[in-house]
C-alpha cells in the first residue's frame, strides 16, 4: 500500500519519524515469507499466499484465532540465524525507505527460544542483528522485550528480568502483547515492577480490542509510560485528559485497527480527537506482514482519511520522536530534520 503526494503536498516518505510499534515477526516482508517457506517446504495457508493481505477481523474469538494461527505460521519459517538477520535488516531497510530514523522493534524471545538455544541466546542474537542492521542502514534501533499475555505471568517475570539484564545494552522497554481480552492484566504487575526497577520504559498493549476500562488497568496496575494502541481512550474524555496530563504516549496503528475490526474504516479512527485533546500520538505499522501496510502508509492514509495538513503530519512525526527512547542528541537532530521537511516546497503537478 503506497500513496504518493498530490499537488501541494510534501512526501510522507521523506518526513523524519520514529517507529515505536512494530512486532518482530510481523515486520517480515511478504516476499521473504514466501521464499523461506518454499526453501523448507512449508505449506502456507491461502490467506498468506493467494489472499494476501488476509482478511483478519478479530472482533470475535474465531477471528483472533485465525490471526494468531497465521502469525504462528509466519514465525515458523525463521529457522536459522541468517533468517533472523535478514528479517531485521529488511525491517530496517523498509523503515528507512519510509522516512524512519529510529525504530524500537518489539520481540517476545519465548516464541523463538526453543529453536535458537533459549531466550537469552535468542535475545543476544536479536541484539547483534539490530546492531548490524543499524550500522548497515544508518537507522537508529533499539528493542522492546514483550511478554505474551496468553502465557503464565511467571513467564513474564522471567522475561522482565531478562530485559533488565540488557537495559542500557540495546533493550529500552518492556511490553505485554497478544489478545488483550485474555488473562488478567493485573497478574502481570510484578513483571512490570521488575522492569520498572531496571529503568525500562513500560509499554503494554491496551485500548484496542478492549476499551477505556483496560486502559485504566494498564495505567493503574502496570504503570504504563506508553501504550501499545491506546486509541480507544478517545471514548472517555476524563481518561483521555488523564493520559494527556500524565504524558503517556499512544502507539496508534490505524490500518491494523481497521483490519482487526476495531473500526469500520480509516475515517472512524479517532486520530483528530486524540490530537485535539493534546495526546502524544506515534503512528505505527504493527504487523505489516499481516496488514499489508508499512510505516509511511499510516501517515498517508491518515492524511487522506482526516484531511491532515503537512503541519499536522509534521507534528505527528515530532511526537513519535519525543515519545521514543532515542538519546536526546538524536531526538534534537531528528526534530531539526522535520523543520527542514516543512521548509521544503511542496510537490506540484507540472504544467
Amino acid at each position: 500500500m503506497t500513496t504518493r503526494p498530490g499537488p501541494g503536498l510534501r512526501d510522507v516518505h521523506t518526513l523524519p519519524k520514529a517507529h515505536l510499534h512494530l512486532h518482530f515477526t510481523g515486520s517480515m516482508r511478504h516476499s521473504t515469507l514466501l521464499e523461506l517457506a518454499k526453501r523448507d517446504g512449508i505449506v502456507l495457508p491461502d490467506a498468506l499466499v493467494d489472499e494476501w493481505p488476509p482478511q483478519l477481523s478479530a472482533a470475535d474469538e474465531k477471528g483472533w484465532f485465525r490471526f494468531q494461527r497465521l502469525y504462528d505460521v509466519a514465525r515458523s519459517v525463521l529457522r536459522t540465524e541468517d533468517d533472523v538477520r535478514r528479517l531485521v535488516v529488511e525491517a530496517a531497510e523498509d523503515d528507512v525507505a519510509d522516512g524512519g530514523r529510529w525504530l524500537e522493534i518489539q520481540v517476545d524471545p519465548s516464541g523463538y527460544g526453543a529453536r535458537f538455544g533459549g531466550i537469552t541466546a535468542f535475545t543476544d542474537l536479536v541484539l547483534d542483528c539490530v546492531r548490524d542492521a543499524s550500522e548497515r542502514t544508518g537507522l537508529g534501533m533499539a528493542v522492546v522485550i514483550a511478554a505474551n499475555r496468553t502465557r503464565h505471568p511467571l513467564d513474564a517475570r522471567t522475561l522482565a528480568r531478562l530485559a533488565g539484564q540488557y537495559a542500557g545494552r540495546g533493550v529500552v522497554g518492556f511490553g505485554l502483547s497478544n489478545d488483550e481480552r485474555r488473562g488478567r492484566t493485573g497478574e502481570f504487575a510484578p513483571a512490570f515492577r521488575i522492569a520498572d526497577r531496571a529503568g525500562l520504559l513500560l509499554a503494554p498493549h491496551g485500548g484496542e480490542l478492549r476499551g477505556p476500562d483496560h486502559v485504566r488497568i494498564c495505567l493503574d496496575e502496570l504503570n504504563a509510560g506508553r501504550l501499545g494502541h491506546g486509541v480507544r481512550a478517545a471514548e472517555d474524555t476524563e481518561l483521555l485528559d488523564r493520559i494527556v496530563q500524565r504524558g503517556v504516549a499512544l502507539e496508534v496503528c490505524p490500518v491494523s485497527n481497521v483490519a482487526l475490526g476495531v473500526y469500520s474504516d480509516l475515517t472512524s479512527v479517532p486520530l483528530p480527537q486524540l490530537m485535539a485533546a493534546g495526546a502524544t500520538v506515534a503512528l505505527g505499522a504493527d504487523d505489516p506482514l499481516l496488514f499489508g501496510s508499512r510505516l509511511a502508509s499510516q501517515y498517508s492514509t491518515m492524511r487522506v482519511a482526516h484531511d491532515l495538513s503537512d503541519a499536522q503530519l509534521a507534528e505527528l512525526g515530532r511526537m513519535s520522536i519525543r515519545a521514543s527512547c532515542a538519546p536526546d542528541e538524536v531526538k534534537s537532530a531528528l526534530l531539526a530534520e522535520i523543520e527542514v521537511w516543512l521548509a521544503e516546497i511542496p510537490a506540484t503537478i507540472p504544467s
